[in-house]
């Protein structure tokens, strides 16, 4: 059965199945190889989107607006002091308003809840571009590139180390059950994944022949681990007085290279960015010198490693999300 997309909202992958995702990537593929050749591929012109920021960001929107040009539509940025969204108009209003002059509508923010009522009530399809609950449109570029230098997803040994509740653990735990992929959550019980998203995450496991484990034990958690997968320890919007408590708690869960050396020859290290490997960055430099960690969830030697595909994960957000644009658009 052939698989449409159009008119779908994208907001999390569980809203997905595994053919619907497996069309998804292999649209972005076609599109990678029509952007490497410099083909043009202009097939949605006359379309308008806009792009709703609360979390700022730079490869969401950079690959949105880049997707968004490409595919020959106007892109419409507006950043967190540039919308009236629920300050002097509601939610519902705002995404009526839009969606009268809009074709799609990417939203990035702080509410899973704020997405989904975007997409009630804008009548024209709706992007996650990152809530604090999921982030789907990392979870497409992250696939892709499993794929691209494992040359599978089926049976892959994946393991999340840190925070093991937030968006990114939540959403690779997601993608994985989805796609076939072992996953392990490596992380602190008081950082596992909510227990009820765990519970659905091993029915859709057991489908597709793959399993979900939550570990408190690195050698155990990253032994034959093919992707070794990390993020910053303090998401966005959190306040800075959680740094001291996170860094307690995941210190002995930093990716370096004895976590490596634990994992398979050929495994590869991966990070949806931004990433404190050093400290040059105000964030880092500051982190330093108040707790004496000049590499938090990386270590430099990790990230500039040849095991790191950190850059090709940021490439491939791009045609991923150009890839979820078109399919709902077209």
């Amino acid at each position: 059965m052939a698989v449409n997309l159009r008119g779908r909202n994208y907001l999390k992958l569980l809203d997905f199945t595994s053919e619907e995702i497996r069309y998804l990537l292999d649209l972005a593929k076609n599109f990678k190889d029509l952007k490497r050749t410099n083909t043009p591929h202009k097939y949605l012109e006359g379309k308008n989107i806009v792009l709703l920021f609360e979390k700022t960001s730079t490869r969401t929107r950079c690959s949105f607006e880049v997707a968004g040009l490409d595919l020959g539509m106007g892109v419409t940025y507006l950043d967190p002091g540039s919308s009236q969204m629920g300050k002097k108009e509601s939610i519902a209003d705002t995404a009526r308003v839009l969606g009268r002059m809009y074709d799609g509508i990417e939203y990035r923010g702080f509410s899973q809840e704020l997405v989904q009522e975007l997409a009630d009530y804008a009548g024209v399809p709706v992007w996650n571009g990152l809530t604090d609950q999921f982030h789907p449109t990392q979870m497409l570029a992250d696939l892709l590139t499993i794929e691209e230098k494992l040359g599978r997803l089926k049976g892959v040994n994946f393991t999340y180390m840190g925070d093991a509740r937030n968006n990114m653990g939540n959403s690779l735990m997601v993608a994985c059950a989805k796609m076939g992929l072992n996953f392990t959550a490596c992380a602190p019980k008081e950082l596992f994944p909510e227990e009820s998203l765990v519970e659905t995450c091993k029915e859709i496991a057991a489908e597709n022949g793959c399993t979900i484990t939550l570990t408190e034990d690195v050698k155990a958690g990253t032994k034959n681990a093919d992707v070794i997968y990390t993020d910053i320890w303090v998401s966005m919007g959190e306040p800075d007085e959680v740094w001291e408590t996170r860094i307690k708690l995941l210190k002995d869960y930093q990716v370096n290279k004895a976590v490596m050396d634990n994992a398979n020859p050929e495994a590869i290290f991966m990070h949806c960015l931004p990433s404190f490997h050093d400290t040059n960055t105000t964030i880092g430099a500051d982190i330093a010198k108040k707790f004496g960690i000049p590499e938090m969830e990386v270590t430099n030697e990790v990230f500039e490693s040849k095991q790191s595909v950190v850059f090709d994960e940021a490439e491939n957000r791009m045609h991923t999300i150009k890839a979820v644009v078109y399919a709902t658009l077209c």
